[in-house]
C-alpha cells in the first residue's frame, strides 16, 4: 500500500520548532529577499515566504526592483547587504530578467548569508563532503522528508530527473553523500524510461506536467515530485500522481509535498545562519 508523504504536516512541525527558538532571542534573524520584475509566480512565492517569516517571528524585508533594472544595481545592493550586520540571510528570487546574469548575482552573495545554499562555496562544500553554511532549501526539504519517514537511502539507486543548479545537481550530491548510487537524467537523456525504471528512489525536478508516467516507475519505488506547473488553473507536479501512486511504496503529492518543505527549510536556514 502506498504511503503519501505529507510535506505540509512536516513543514508545520519544523516551523513550530524554529518559531520556539526565535521567541527566545532578543534580536530577531533578518531575511532579505530581492525581487526583480513582476513575474506572477515569483510574486506569489515571495509573498508566501514573507507571510511565513512574519508568522514565526522572523524579520523579513522584500526589496522590489522594476524589470529593466541593471545588473550592477542588484550586485551593489547585495554588497551592501553583505556588509550590513542587521541582515542575516539574503535570497534572490529567480528567474531574473534577461539582462541580469543569475550566476553573477548569486555569486555576489556572501556564502555566510546565502540562505538558499547555492553559491559556489556552499555547493562546493557539499561536493567534497563538508557542511555548507546552508543546504539548498528544496533538496534539504526532500532529505528531511526521507528522514522523517525512515526511508532507507544507503545502497539504494536514486535517479534524479533534472540538473538545475538550485535543485537537481545539489539533490544528487546530497543523496550521494548518504551513500546512495546516483544517476542524473536531463532533457537530452536517451531512453529515459529505461533508466527511471531502475530507480529505488526517483526524484523528479523538471517542471514538466505529469511527465513521469506509471510505465516509467518500477513497483515499490519511492517517488519524490519536486516539480510544479499550472494546468487549467490547478497546480500539478512532474509525476502523474493518480496513476503512478498505485504502484509506489511512498510518494509526495503536489501540492502538499515538497513545496511547503522548501519554505520551512528557508526559515530553518535563516535561523541557522543567525545562530552561527
Amino acid at each position: 500500500m502506498t504511503t503519501v508523504l505529507d510535506g505540509k504536516k512536516l513543514s508545520l512541525k519544523i516551523l513550530d520548532e524554529v518559531s520556539e527558538k526565535i521567541a527566545k532571542l532578543d534580536k530577531k534573524p533578518h531575511l532579505v529577499v530581492i525581487l526583480v520584475g513582476e513575474d506572477p509566480a515569483s510574486q506569489l512565492y515571495v509573498g508566501m515566504k514573507e507571510k511565513t517569516a512574519q508568522k514565526i517571528g522572523l524579520k523579513s524585508t522584500v526589496l522590489k526592483y522594476p524589470k529593466n533594472t541593471d545588473e550592477n544595481v542588484i550586485i551593489n545592493k547585495i554588497a551592501e547587504l553583505n556588509n550590513d550586520d542587521d541582515v542575516t540571510a539574503i535570497l534572490v528570487q529567480v528567474p531574473l530578467p534577461k539582462q541580469i546574469s543569475e550566476q553573477n548575482v548569486i555569486q555576489a552573495i556572501a556564502p555566510s548569508k546565502d540562505v538558499d545554499g547555492i553559491t559556489a562555496e556552499n555547493i562546493g562544500r557539499i561536493s567534497i563532503g563538508l557542511k555548507p553554511y546552508a543546504y539548498p532549501c528544496t533538496p534539504l526539504g526532500i532529505m528531511k522528508i526521507l528522514e522523517e519517514y525512515n526511508i532507507e537511502i544507503e545502497g539504494k539507486h536514486a535517479v534524479v530527473v533534472g540538473r538545475s543548479n538550485i535543485l537537481g545537481k545539489p539533490m544528487a550530491q546530497m543523496i550521494l553523500n548518504k551513500n546512495a548510487t546516483i544517476t542524473i537524467c536531463h532533457s537530452l537523456t536517451k531512453n529515459l524510461a529505461e533508466i527511471t525504471k531502475t530507480a529505488d528512489i526517483l526524484i523528479a525536478a523538471v517542471g514538466k506536467p505529469k511527465m513521469i508516467t506509471k510505465e516509467m516507475v518500477k513497483p515499490g519505488c519511492v517517488v519524490i515530485d519536486a516539480g510544479t506547473s499550472k494546468v487549467d488553473g490547478k497546480t500539478v507536479g512532474d509525476v502523474d500522481f493518480e496513476n503512478v501512486s498505485n504502484s509506489t511504496s511512498y510518494i509526495t503529492p503536489v501540492p502538499g509535498g515538497v513545496g511547503p518543505m522548501t519554505i520551512a527549510c528557508l526559515m530553518k536556514n535563516t535561523y541557522k545562519l543567525f545562530n552561527r
